[in-house]
């Protein structure tokens, strides 16, 4: 015998009832192999789906845990997979207690949905990361200054080579130009 859990999400169009009518048959297909048991049933009501699922924004959430053989597992899911009001479901080895929806304090659902605690923990890690004194942010500054020094001279001297080549090419032409007077002044 083992330990399980299963999340169960149902259409949020049910009723209390069907849903209690469907668990009582899904946990009688777990509980007729002697020895099973059903530990805890924890229904965590209506709460929106992270993204739709056959057109449902939101599903109720029904989460149980159970003792049985891994014998019983593949006609469990099987029955699960048959049902078209479930809209999905998840089988796994439990770890001990039953899980805690999470609750929001209200005014979350504009923060994207975080909790407060996600904040605090946010804010915590960039507390870490200030330097506790002021050398590392002044070693920081003078290298940023640094480089921008070395990228204006690299700049520079790019320029310079840039008028190098264009007044090479300028002394080019004009050559060019006195060959070409030469020669007109001799067929003359």
């Amino acid at each position: 015998m083992r330990d399980y859990e299963v999340v169960y999400i149902f259409k949020s169009s049910l009723t209390t009832e069907e849903i209690e009518g469907r668990l009582e048959g899904y946990h009688g297909r777990i509980l007729a192999l002697a020895g099973s048991e059903i530990t805890a049933v924890e229904h965590w009501g209506k709460r929106q789906l992270a993204f739709p699922i056959d057109r449902n924004d939101n599903g109720y959430y029904v989460v149980t845990q159970f003792t049985a053989s891994p014998a019983v597992l593949p006609d469990f899911e099987r029955m699960l997979k048959l049902d078209d009001d479930l809209l999905r479901h998840l089988v796994v080895l439990s770890e001990g207690e039953l899980p805690v929806p999470v609750q929001y304090e209200r005014g979350d659902e504009d923060r994207g949905g975080r909790g407060r605690r996600d904040d605090d923990e946010v804010r915590k890690k960039a507390a870490d990361k200030v330097p506790e004194d002021g050398d590392a942010a002044e070693e920081e500054t003078e290298t940023a200054e640094d480089d921008a020094e070395a990228a204006e001279e690299a700049a520079d001297a790019a320029e310079d080579d840039a008028d190098a080549v264009e007044d090479d090419v300028e002394d080019d032409s004009d050559d060019a130009g006195d060959d070409d007077d030469a020669d007109a002044t001799r067929r003359d």
